[in-house]
């Protein structure tokens, strides 16, 4: 028999060794998960296409007026409120794309917004878009010159080839970058690595934070899993988006965001740093698929610590396109069921701990954000167990 006194001594024991454990554990990651003074917010989303004026004209009810509404709640509040304009801003013009060009098996789709649309972005807290893609040119150098003159009328940075974004924000200097397959320039292409790696270098020298923003890889329902190999859409090369990824973030990126997919795949924490490897559609009205896993999409929060650049926490918002492409917030959850599937199958090594509510956290983060409240209940129970009445001071 063990003796009423050998068991209280075992028990002290315990509680002492997990309460050290515990301030070991918070030690290690002291305050800045939770101190917004030393933090930059970010919130990504993906393919934005408001409806288009081309071939025909499909646009969505009420002129747009109420296209972000289910979700422009989520949307304010960061630092940088970002999303890939995957079409231009143009009221006229010649379509340039498809004109002669040689199937590449997959078909050729030409889209052109209302210039009036752009007021959307910017009552939903846009401050910043990706136009590093391949409809960007739909409509040439017409088409590009346009929507750049309309984002900058609505103080909306742009983002791709030599264009970055610069923000201060509290003091750090922050930079976003775009890359993609289809951009003339080698230095922002994601199929040339070293010159690639040459342009994050060059922005890290000068700036706090870098935010690599890239449109890659295969897409559709066949391109959920991502893995280390060159993909391709069709004929055309499409680049190794994982590569590419930790490409940047060896050169000194402290969060990759990717574009590409319309569907959404995997995340991981590479050496500190955030990668999402796509954000799939989100608000992309009348000519885009939008069954089965293209129409579910999500809101990424994610925080970075201001002095080191790492990844602190995030959160996904589920979020469902319905009525032809509009985003609704989704209380069925299904994007952060399929995010950590994706990343569970995909990312063998990932330190990234996705929580059944849509909450992103480091591993080691986890242990401290998560298991605090568990922790101070397990110690309270052991503490009872040998002494009635007592209770964790």
């Amino acid at each position: 028999m063990i003796h009423l006194g050998k068991m209280r001594s075992f028990a002290t024991t315990v509680l002492a060794a997990l309460a050290f454990l515990f301030l070991a554990a918070f030690s290690l990651f002291p305050g800045r998960v939770f101190d917004p003074a030393k933090t930059i917010s970010i919130t990504a989303v993906g393919d934005i296409m408001m409806g288009s004026t081309y071939p025909t004209p499909i646009l969505p009810p009420n002129d747009g007026a109420s296209l972000f509404d289910g979700v422009r709640d989520s949307l304010n509040g960061a630092d940088i409120v970002f999303g890939n304009l995957e079409a231009p801003f143009l009221e006229k013009g010649i379509a340039r794309k498809c004109a002669g060009v040689r199937s590449n098996g997959v078909g050729c789709f030409e889209f052109r917004m209302p210039t009036r649309y752009v007021k959307y972005l910017s009552q939903s807290g846009f401050n910043t878009v990706g136009v590093a893609n391949n409809h960007i040119l739909d409509f040439g150098g017409e088409g590009l010159q346009s929507t750049l003159k309309t984002l900058k009328a609505a103080g909306i940075a742009a983002v791709g080839g030599e264009r970055v974004a610069r923000f201060n924000i509290r003091g750090k200097n922050v930079v976003l970058v775009g890359f993609s397959f289809s951009c003339p320039h080698e230095s922002t292409s994601i199929l040339n690595l070293l010159k690639a790696a040459e342009t994050v270098q060059n922005l890290k020298k000068e700036n706090d934070i870098v935010i690599v923003s890239f449109h890659g890889g295969a897409e559709g329902k066949e391109a959920l899993h991502v893995s280390d190999v060159n993909e391709l859409f069709g004929s055309e090369m499409r680049g190794n988006v994982v590569k590419f990824s930790r490409t940047a973030v060896d050169a000194g990126a402290d969060m990759v965001i990717g574009h590409g997919p319309h569907v959404l795949r995997a995340m991981e924490i590479y050496r500190g740093k955030l990668i999402v490897y796509s954000l799939g559609n989100f608000l992309t009205y009348g000519r885009f698929n939008i069954k089965g896993p293209n129409g579910i999409s999500l809101i990424l929060k994610a925080n970075i610590d201001s002095s080191t650049g790492n990844f602190t926490s995030g959160q996904i918002i589920p979020v469902k396109l319905k009525e032809r492409g509009i985003p609704f917030l989704d209380a069925d959850k299904e994007s952060i069921r399929l995010v950590r599937q994706l990343t569970e199958e995909d990312i063998k090594s990932s330190s990234l701990m996705i929580t059944e509510n849509g909450h992103l956290y480091p591993h080691g983060v986890a242990l401290v954000t998560m298991g605090k409240a568990k922790l101070f209940s397990l110690l309270d129970h052991l503490k009872k167990s040998v002494n009635p009445g007592a209770s964790i001071p």
